[in-house]
């Protein structure tokens, strides 16, 4: 895993990472260059180099953050479910929150194909980030009582993955993907 910089970031700091992040997303992270993210925060170089170091470590940084936000606001819409079989698909309610302002998909398969290098500090983050994902779905799917908890998280990660994926085409995969991912949960719930 990772070991994450954990001095705060400075007002500085935040702006290189809040331009960086409408600029690796909107173009592309090989795309873009320290200079234009330099210019888009309002920061000089040196700022940018002296808060991150290199421009892995401020790709690392912009995923890391926006990791926070997608964890929080799952976590949020599973802690507002009263049932635990309506838990395990919350990711995918979460998703259609996410959506309404993420429209080229999932800023973590975008990375995953720009920086294949595994030891790529940003790369690191983007796989943690799916593993995330599958254990939770898989510790939602315990607590539901579904039969084989570890096949159906790979199902619903999958499941959930494609809808991302499809996202910036002109489809609408996820009403039908939230229908086929609580009828898979429904047939693993094991009644006594």
């Amino acid at each position: 895993m990772l070991m994450q910089d954990t001095r705060p970031l400075t007002p500085a700091g935040e702006r290189v990472v809040a331009a960086a992040e409408e600029l690796f997303y909107d173009r592309g992270i090989t795309a873009v260059g320290v200079d234009l993210i330099a210019e888009h925060s309002g920061v000089t170089k040196r700022t940018l180099y002296n808060q991150f170091g290199s421009k892995d470590r401020l790709v690392a940084a912009y995923l890391a953050a926006r990791d926070r936000r997608w964890q929080s606001l799952v976590r949020a819409t599973v802690d507002a479910c009263d049932d635990p079989v309506e838990a395990v698909t919350a990711p995918f309610e979460a998703l259609r929150v996410w959506s309404g302002t993420n429209a080229r998909g999932c800023a973590f398969i975008n990375a995953l194909a720009e920086l294949p290098d595994a030891s790529h500090p940003a790369y690191v983050i983007a796989a943690d980030q799916k593993r995330w994902l599958v254990d939770l779905f898989e510790e939602l799917a315990t607590a539901a009582g579904c039969s084989a908890p570890g096949a159906l998280a790979t199902r619903l990660l999958v499941l959930h993955e494609g809808v991302l994926a499809t996202q910036p085409l002109p489809l609408d995969t996820l009403p039908g993907s939230v229908e086929l991912a609580r009828s898979l949960v429904r047939a693993a719930v094991t009644r006594p």
